[in-house]
């Protein structure tokens, strides 16, 4: 193959050439406790199910109605507000990109004639700046606090200087994997909708939190309510959900790409929630699993664990890079974030795995620090 010649890079944006892609640890071999997965796989019964339902689906055609089934049923089982709409997408990593596109508003269509921007509190899920950059908008990260709270003075004055046309709020927070509090986020919601600009309630571990937004969800016609069923069990199978307001969500889904969700994405959620206690069976047992691994690092020396409402714990250790490494030889793998902002300093992210895996998961780090 001819190597790619200057002229032709020249064509790539030189922010994108600028960027590191989104990097995946590779876990061959490995005990995975990086990504946030349920660990729980399909019983072999419910697998065969599952295999001979997905056999029979027309690969040969574009998805058609089914999924306006899955739009139904996702509501019902969240329980979607009166008046409110739900949009799919691959994953909410795509949610999240569409809604970036289409609040890209030039400068002379917002206020005060400043750029289009996405404000987010920092440390936060990656993609949030990520779609920013990637769609010419600016991001604004707005730093927590020492011990992982809203700064709500410093994320109102944000809001009012740069007036941003979305404001992420995750509920719990990744990697932090804690939830904030109410009213400081009502504070926070009402600056953003006086500004004009958007909020989404991104609640992509609603399945291990023990709150959810969905009961505030109609005071406001501007806050947007995110999801996945990554953590619900479905990881692999790529399919994020977003509710609001039947106005709103109707003017993010023309920006949509047709077929976006495939007839293997869409039946395999449709199974998932037609055994949804099986899934949620999984989620309370990896919720007692979060608590005992939680008991089990409080007794251990040079180890804080934070509080979490989420699938995974938020560590911070004495040498993080020597841990890492430790727990990597001992086969246990688990994401190093310290250096994704000054207040993560020394931490790791540790997912919540069955039984068997946290035993070794703490064994390897016994032995690592």
């Amino acid at each position: 193959m001819s190597p790619v010649k200057p002229r032709q890079m020249q064509r790539i944006r030189q922010d994108i050439q600028s960027m590191h892609a989104y990097a995946i640890q590779d876990s061959a071999g490995m005990i995975k406790l990086d990504a946030m997965e349920n660990p729980h796989r399909l019983p072999p019964e419910l697998q065969a199910t599952l295999g001979r339902r997905l056999g029979a689906l027309a690969l040969n055609r574009y998805p058609a109605g089914r999924v306006n089934d899955l739009r139904h049923a996702l509501a019902a089982y969240a329980r979607m507000p009166d008046g409110f709409d739900i949009m799919l997408g691959n994953g909410s990593d795509e949610l999240i990109s569409l809604l970036t596109l289409a609040c890209d508003v030039p400068p002379s269509v917002v206020n005060d004639l400043q750029q289009a921007s996405i404000l987010a509190p920092v440390p936060g899920f990656v993609m949030y700046a990520m779609s920013a950059q990637l769609q010419g908008m600016a991001f604004h990260g707005v730093a927590l606090t020492a011990d992982f709270e809203l700064d709500e003075p410093a994320m109102l004055a944000a809001i009012a200087r740069h007036k941003p046309s979305i404001t992420y709020l995750a509920y719990p927070n990744n990697p932090t994997a804690n939830l904030w509090n109410d009213t400081v986020i009502e504070s926070i919601i009402l600056a953003a909708g006086e500004q004009g600009g958007l909020v989404v309630m991104d609640e992509a571990y609603q399945p291990f939190s023990s709150k959810s937004y969905l009961d505030r969800l109609t005071r406001h016609s501007h806050v947007l309510l995110l999801r996945t069923l990554s953590k619900f069990g479905l990881a692999g199978v790529r399919l994020g959900y977003m509710m609001g307001p039947r106005a709103l969500i109707a003017e993010i889904d023309k920006v949509r790409p047709p077929y976006n969700v495939s007839v293997l994405n869409c039946e395999c959620a449709l199974f998932a929630l037609e055994h949804q206690q099986v899934f949620e069976a999984q989620a309370v047992d990896l919720r007692a699993q979060r608590a005992i691994i939680f008991k089990a690092l409080a007794n251990l020396p040079g180890v804080r664990a934070y509080p979490s409402d989420a699938n995974m714990i938020l560590l911070r250790v004495a040498d993080v890079q020597k841990t890492f490494e430790g727990m990597r030889a001992h086969r246990v793998l688990v994401k190093n974030v310290s250096k994704m902002h000054p207040l993560l300093a020394n931490c790791l992210r540790v997912t919540v795995g069955t039984a068997d895996e946290n035993v070794k998961m703490l064994e390897a780090l016994k032995e690592s620090l």
